[in-house]
């Protein structure tokens, strides 16, 4: 009898544990990987992908205006190139970068890669971690409305540079 009480124990236990770690596993903002190549760079962008769930986005304490954002969910979002390259004209060396983004509502929004990585996005205070004194390079771009809805944020690379596209919105970076 002892052993059949013990058994059951385990098993509850065991389920327990079970059950949290998939929990865990599924993250609400999953990691997502975006790769391509442009000339002879190779582009790799790491980040976490929220979903707009029926949420406003643009303008929110989700994305704020007039601040900067980590360009993503969770970790700051990973930019990362093998070869030197031109972004908006602008020479970026080869290396890995955190990627934020100051956004506007009725401007350009400024792109911003930061020398330093491995940070969470945000602090407790809910501000960005990007710290301007190790921003490498800034340039400006111009978001423009999305052929479709994005359900997810979703970064792509192509040949002629890389992109942001969330909601009913498109961020095209060029890149040569």
């Amino acid at each position: 009898m002892k052993t059949t009480k013990l058994a059951r124990k385990l098993i509850l236990l065991s389920t327990g544990i079970l059950m949290t770690s998939l929990l865990w596993a599924q993250k609400a903002s999953p990691a997502a990987t975006a790769t391509g190549k442009i000339k002879d760079a190779t582009i790799t962008i790491n980040y976490s992908s929220p979903s707009v769930k029926g949420r406003p986005i643009w303008g929110t304490s989700l994305v704020p205006y007039d601040k900067v954002w980590r360009a993503g969910a969770n970790e700051a979002t990973i930019f990362e190139t093998d070869k030197d390259i031109k972004v908006e004209g602008k020479t970026l060396p080869a290396g890995k970068y955190s990627l934020y983004m100051y956004v506007t509502e009725n401007k350009d929004w400024t792109i911003i890669f930061n020398s330093q990585t491995g940070q969470w996005g945000i602090t407790r205070a809910g501000e960005t971690t990007e710290d301007p004194a190790k921003d490498v390079l800034r340039v400006n771009v111009k978001p423009v409305k999305s052929a479709s809805f994005n359900e997810r944020l979703v970064y792509n690379i192509g040949g002629k540079g890389f992109s942001l596209s969330w909601e009913n919105l498109e961020v095209p970076v060029s890149v040569k």
